[in-house]
């Protein structure tokens, strides 16, 4: 006989089974495909060598002296000294300062001041740390 209040029954378990077939299907072959499209790149500028900066060390010594490569002056000569050989450098030149830690500090912005004076602008103090 049958019952009309009877609910069914449902089974899902084949259903799910093919989606995660389907799913690992999906999985494996994704990165499997390539996309390729035709792109035209626009060409770079022109670019030139790029030319090293010359650099110029001043080192001054415990004893006061300053010493540019072979040369070498005394603390209270130097500003009339560089102004003399300043020529021998393009202004952009890069200047590096290095004094040893028992100088005093206006020695040390006596030569910085000199070196600007004479016209350069990129001068740096180097320092151990």
């Amino acid at each position: 006989m049958f019952d009309w209040d009877d609910a069914p029954e449902l089974n899902i378990t084949p259903l799910v089974d093919i989606m995660l077939v389907l799913l690992a299907i999906l999985m494996v072959t994704t990165p499997a495909m390539v996309y390729q499209e035709k792109i035209t790149l626009p060409d770079g500028s022109k670019s030139s060598v790029v030319k090293k900066l010359p650099e110029l060390e001043i080192r001054i010594s415990s004893d006061k002296k300053v010493h540019i490569k072979k040369d070498s002056f005394l603390l209270k000569e130097f500003a009339d000294n560089f102004i003399m050989i300043k020529n021998k450098y393009p202004a952009n030149t890069t200047v590096y300062i290095k004094a040893d830690e028992s100088l005093k500090y206006r020695d040390v912005m006596y030569v910085l001041k000199s070196v600007k004076e004479a016209g350069f602008t990129k001068v740096s103090l180097e320092t151990n740390g």
